[in-house]
Formats: structure tokens, C-alpha cells, sequence
């Protein structure tokens, strides 16, 4: 009797698979709404003084009540807390990972609500599953598929820490080359005041971490503007550090055996001499950036949602509960591009009880684009007996039926 070839292996190209938005690839697509996926890894899952120190790392956060045991331990708390964009080290959700082979995908957004903190001891998982899709054009790329995805995390207990919605955008790697929307752009040359108002910024940002000081619903007004913080200048350093804390570094023969899985996920890239590599690397080699249309290495997507959240957990304190907080990637962050994060109170209301404040959420480079807009929700306490605390597993959830 034969037997299989257990050594046989799938052909994995010397470059970035070329796939097609085809009507009959999307209608293949159109038809996994409602399956759920497989976990993509997983990667950190139990929430430790050290993964979470580790996660704020990655994203520049210097929150204390995020990073030091001892600090926490003093806090209203009484422990260390997860910074509230933790659990996407156990997986960066709405990425590409079914439907449309060969089609190149980038991270668009996310749009979380929270419920509870992650503490040390925990241990996160997480259910996704595949909840829309639907085409659109774009000066990028022409004919484009945007792809949602719903995870819902949990602890070890079954206690829901938090839901979010997950989109990337799916673009045909040649027509995003042929269409150039990018190719005029430059990496920056800052000036020296420029740099003296990075700087500036990024040393004094730990005196502008509100903290123990508690910040009430009542002292909070509308309009007024969050004090920014910035990242950047973009570099290696931030690109490769986010890995790390995200628990991402597989190499050799654990990449070999998921390209041979999924052979049009990788590439033996002549760069390499020959080695095999994700077609994701552009983040970290420009030529295969430009292969898919953009002009230079740029960053993660999570990693610049993580950003617009330490910016308004900075400002609301420790006192303070990250409610949703909304990220749209609309334009590419590329090597030596800087984000600065801003925000600007919108409304504050009472719901259910809970005093909540809007918050008006962007990043903006050093062009003064807008890159990424979005949103936020923050309960505060108050200092009216008639309002509750919101505390973890609240009875509180917002009208947010995209995520529903």
C-alpha cells in the first residue's frame, strides 16, 4: 500500500502573491459571514507584571498604573492594570485571514468596548468570527473589499473584558503599485525647532499623566482639548518593539512549516537569500512596501490605536474607566512620520446612571494630516451621591450597534 509523502511540501513564491478581486473570490468571501475563525496564534494570553510592562513598551505608554507593581499596589485599585489595549497581544483582530487569496490586506480599525480591566493572574482568550464584507473604490487601489470581524475577549473565569469590531481593507498589490496615490511622498526632514517640540513633548508627558488625581464629571467641560502626546519619529525601534510586546517572532523552521500551510502568505524573498518571509514585512522593508502601493516601511495599525488610548487614559486618571475607544487608519504612517495624539471633549451626559464623557480623537502627522480619526467614551466619577461608580462588569453598555 502507498503511503503519503509526509515531506512534500507547497510552492511558495519568490514574491508577493498577485491575487484578483474577483466577483467569484468576494462571493466565496461574502459566504464565511457568520463562521468563526480560528484563533490567529494565539499569542500573550496570560497577563503577567512583566507582559504587561512589556505591552506598554510597545506602544510608549508611560502610565505608571500600567507598568509598575508597586504603583498599583498604592492605587484605588490595589494591583498593577492592564493597559486597556492589552488583549490585542493575544491577537490583532480584523486582520487578513480568510477570503480572497493572493490579496494584499492592511489593518483599517478597530472599535472597542470595554467591560472590565485585565489584572495580573489573568489569562485572556478570545471568540471571532466573521460578522460583514462589502466592496467600495478607492484612489489607492481601485476596486477594494472592506472585511469585519466581531472578538469577544475573556477571562479565565468567563467574565467579558471586552468586544471589539475589526476591519481591514483587502487591495490587488498591482493596482495599488499602477494607481501610485503615494509615490511623490518623502520621508520628513525636520527642522531643529521641530525637533525641540518633540522632544519637549515626549519628556514632559509623565507630568501630564493625571493618575491618582482624581479628575469628577463636574469639573470636565465641553470643548475643552486634551494635553496632545506624540510618537515619533517613526523608527525600527518602534516597529520591532511593538512585535516583542506583542509576542510575535517566529522564525525558522516555525515559519516554514505555516508557509507551507499557507504558501500565499509567504514569500522567499532574493533579499533574504532566498529566506522566507510574510508578505507583511513591509512594515519592516520598503521594497515590499512599495509593492503594495506604499511609499516607505510604516507602522502597525494596532499599534497606533494603542496610542490614541494612552492619550486619554493620560488625561482621565486612575480614577477614570476607558469605556469604547473607536481608531480608523485612513492614511499610512510611514518610516519618520510622527503621530501627534489630540482630543477634544464633545458631550458629557448621564446613562444608566454613570456620568460619561465624548471625546473627539485623532492623529495627526507632522503635515497636519489627519491619519487616524475616532472616538472615545470615558466614565468619570462624580461627585454627586446619586451617581454610580462604574466599576468592573458595570451594568452599563453603549448603543453601538455596529459591534452588535
Amino acid at each position: 500500500m502507498a503511503t503519503a509523502d509526509k515531506t512534500k511540501t507547497h510552492s511558495v513564491g519568490e514574491a508577493p502573491a498577485e491575487g484578483k478581486i474577483t466577483d467569484e473570490a468576494v462571493a466565496a468571501a461574502r459566504a464565511m459571514v457568520g463562521l468563526q475563525l480560528r484563533p490567529e496564534g494565539p499569542y500573550l494570553q496570560d497577563a503577567t507584571a512583566d507582559t504587561l510592562r512589556n505591552w506598554c513598551n510597545g506602544v510608549g505608554d508611560l502610565n505608571p498604573l500600567y507598568r509598575e507593581q508597586g504603583y498599583g499596589a498604592a492605587s484605588r485599585h490595589g494591583v498593577q492594570l492592564g493597559h486597556p489595549m492589552f488583549p490585542m497581544a493575544f491577537g490583532w483582530i480584523g486582520r487578513t485571514r480568510w477570503g480572497l487569496p493572493g490579496v494584499h490586506g492592511f489593518y483599517a480599525g478597530n472599535d472597542w468596548e470595554l467591560f472590565r480591566h485585565v489584572r495580573p493572574g489573568d489569562r485572556v482568550n478570545s471568540v471571532e468570527r466573521v460578522i460583514g464584507i462589502e466592496e467600495k473604490e478607492s484612489k489607492f487601489s481601485g476596486r477594494l473589499v472592506l472585511q469585519y470581524v466581531e472578538a469577544t475577549y475573556f477571562n479565565q473565569r468567563g467574565e467579558m473584558l471586552a468586544r471589539a469590531l475589526g476591519t481591514c481593507t483587502r487591495h490587488e498589490r498591482k493596482a495599488a503599485r499602477d494607481a501610485g496615490k503615494y509615490k511623490d511622498i518623502k520621508t520628513h526632514e525636520y527642522t531643529s525647532e521641530e525637533f525641540e517640540e518633540l522632544d519637549a513633548t515626549i519628556m514632559n508627558e509623565p507630568m501630564n499623566i493625571r493618575g491618582s488625581k482624581v479628575r469628577y464629571w463636574e469639573d470636565v467641560t465641553e470643548g475643552e482639548t486634551l494635553t496632545p502626546i506624540v510618537r515619533g519619529p517613526l523608527s525600527l525601534m518602534d516597529t520591532m518593539g511593538f512585535l516583542v510586546a506583542s509576542g510575535r517572532g517566529h522564525t525558522h523552521g516555525v515559519v516554514f512549516q505555516a508557509a507551507m500551510k499557507h504558501p500565499g502568505h509567504f514569500f522567499r524573498n532574493p533579499e533574504a537569500g532566498g529566506g522566507i518571509e510574510y508578505t507583511g514585512i513591509g512594515h519592516h522593508r520598503e521594497s515590499t512596501a512599495r509593492e503594495v502601493g506604499v511609499p516607505g516601511v510604516y507602522d502597525y495599525g494596532p499599534q497606533r490605536s494603542s496610542w490614541l488610548a494612552s492619550l486619554v487614559t493620560n488625561w482621565m486618571g486612575d480614577a477614570g474607566f476607558l469605556k469604547r475607544v473607536r481608531t480608523e487608519m485612513r492614511r499610512f504612517n510611514t518610516m519618520g512620520d510622527s503621530t501627534w495624539c489630540k482630543g477634544k471633549v464633545t458631550k458629557k451626559y448621564i446613562k444608566d446612571g454613570f456620568a460619561l464623557v465624548d471625546i473627539e480623537i485623532w492623529g495627526e502627522n507632522q503635515r497636519g494630516e489627519i491619519t487616524t480619526p475616532g472616538i472615545a467614551t470615558v466614565a468619570l466619577p462624580s461627585r454627586d451621591p446619586q451617581l454610580r461608580v462604574f466599576l468592573d462588569g458595570g451594568e452599563l453598555e453603549l448603543d453601538l450597534p455596529v459591534v452588535r
